[in-house]
């Protein structure tokens, strides 16, 4: 082991993947307690460039890559995540892997539990150790409090707040005694920003003391609150490797996406005033972690109504109850029908859609084409893209009619895929979440609620995928609900804005009053 060599450095690495380069003679180095921001748009290589270095099976799966790794001058080639773990490297994925049904504690020291001695086990050998639940909880708690956030160590997985469950990860890793450089990917994507503050002094404290961090998210303000340098790709190349302080935000999005973007969709004015088209009364929802107490809401007809909040408070909870995806109870009244609760194909019947926050668990079918994706609900639902054969006695699927929708929508949102029967699991996150939006729009729906559109995706993704709904609305003439913790995007494309906060409506103002406005809101007491 060289100690004068960087922690970690990579030499020409280079990966193709699935007929597609991704890519192309990456050279990075670096040292110990050094926090790098890796930034860059929605399938420019981030993801698999980490999958390498974390030892990833899918890489070895598919080929291998090229190029060298270094840890401490020494080459390293990790057939698994648990070479990767040994060498000291850790790892926080953009989607959860945690057990819902264990506390904070037990998945924080998952498989590395403490044991003790028993009468058995001295008798009978080790297997038949006993846990040692002091030691269990002292290592958790230690690990907790590295981390500079508390959360409580008791509560159970499927309890907590989506932010809860991101901290719990974070511990687990911090955890591991032989850790010395951590990849988190997009960990502030779910966070409030009071949270990602706290997650942000914690990445200081692991560099305090020798961790070395790489931070991908596409908030590139705090990429230059936390880092010391930041590496930019655009299509599978490094196409810069600065020092933070000496760039800006401008500079960085210019950099990933070869073009200037504007922060901004444009200015939206307040609708006419027309009739509402949905009306929701005393709705309450039992969404762990987003619990809807009493919520009375109306929409009006071919508006965009965004609905935001701090996390936990409960405005995921309204679509998802609407829609039938957890318990729930009340009244919605849509266009002149009361629409059934708990029963989700009677909401698709009745036109509406529902993009979710969860798009591998709900959103997507993993295995299956994006041309099934996009297709099969439309024809599940409203027998779209389907030919009669034999006079109309049997139906079947029309290829061209499947090929033609899904090659619309991924010229029209920019998806970045290998052709349109490519799996959808080998999509990067950010063209994941356009294939949820692509399905919903082939629907033809009357009314779409679409939950954290933005969430886990690129600027430049995120101008293309307001400016999408935008375009749905206006020419389509379909109401949407966009619920999403980004205030500042719900004031960019919405007509009005609802806060949620303790499981109720605090408030309803037009997107244009002022963002301080609609934070006394956020942070009201609801009676």
């Amino acid at each position: 082991m060289n100690s004068q060599a960087p922690l970690l450095e990579l030499k020409g690495v280079r990966k193709n993947f699935f007929g597609n380069q991704v890519l192309t003679d990456i050279n990075l180095t670096l040292n110990e307690g050094e926090v790098l921001g890796l930034v860059g748009e929605n399938g420019a290589g981030k993801s698999t460039l980490m999958k390498i270095l974390f030892g990833m099976t899918e890489i070895r799966d598919t080929g291998g890559y090229g190029g060298d790794v270094l840890i401490n001058g020494e080459k390293v080639n990790f057939n698994s995540p648990f070479d990767a773990l040994a060498a000291g490297i850790g790892m926080v994925h953009q989607e959860f892997s945690l057990i819902p049904g264990f506390t904070a504690t037990e998945n924080i020291l998952l498989n590395r539990e403490p044991q003790k001695k028993s009468v058995m086990s001295e008798v009978f050998g080790e297997r038949l150790n006993m846990l040692d639940q002091k030691e269990l909880v002292r290592r958790s708690d230690d690990a907790i409090e590295k981390m500079g956030v508390h959360i409580e160590g008791s509560m159970v997985i499927s309890d907590m707040p989506v932010g809860h469950k991101q901290f719990t990860e974070i511990a687990r890793e911090l955890s591991k005694e032989q850790l010395r450089l951590l990849i988190l990917d997009e960990p502030t994507a779910v966070l409030t920003e009071q949270e990602a503050e706290a997650l942000l002094e914690s990445i200081r404290g692991m560099s305090s003391r020798g961790i070395a961090v790489i931070f991908i998210t596409h908030r590139l303000q705090e990429i230059l609150n936390v880092c010391d340098k930041v590496a930019v790709m655009r299509d599978g190349v490094l196409v810069k490797d600065v020092a933070a302080a000496q760039t800006t935000i401008t500079e960085l999005t210019r950099w990933m996406v070869g073009r200037s973007v504007s922060g901004e969709t444009g200015t939206r004015r307040e609708p006419p005033e027309t009739q509402p088209i949905m009306h929701i009364e005393k709705l309450w929802v039992d969404m762990p972690g987003e619990t809807v107490r009493n919520v009375t809401l109306d929409v009006r007809k071919g508006e965009i109504l965004g609905i935001g909040g701090l996390a936990g408070q409960g405005k995921l909870g309204i679509p998802n109850g609407v829609m039938g995806l957890y318990p729930a109870g009340g009244k919605v009244t849509f266009d002149g029908q009361e629409i059934p609760l708990n029963m989700p194909r009677k909401c698709l019947d009745a036109n509406l859609a529902f993009v979710s926050e969860d798009r591998r668990g709900v959103g997507l079918l993993l295995d299956e084409s994006l041309e099934w994706n996009i297709a099969f609900p439309a024809m599940q639902i409203h027998g779209k893209f389907l030919k009669d054969l034999l006079g109309g006695c049997i139906k079947w699927r029309d290829e061209k009619a499947i090929r033609d929708i899904t090659s619309k929508y991924i010229d029209e949102l920019q998806i970045r895929c290998t052709s349109s029967r490519q799996k959808a699991k080998e999509l990067s996150g950010g063209n994941q979440q356009k294939v949820c939006l692509a399905k919903a729009f082939a629907l033809e729906p009357k009314f779409l609620f679409v939950s954290e559109p933005t969430r886990g995706i690129d600027v430049g993704a995120k101008a293309l995928v307001l400016e999408a709904l935008k375009k749905f609305n206006s020419e389509s003439g379909i109401t949407i609900v966009m619920i999403s913790s980004e205030l500042e995007e719900l004031r960019q494309i919405c007509d009005r804005i609802a806060i949620v906060s303790g499981g109720r409506i605090a408030g309803i103002l037009p997107a244009s009053r002022p963002s301080e406005e609609f934070g006394a809101l956020m942070v009201s007491s609801v009676i």
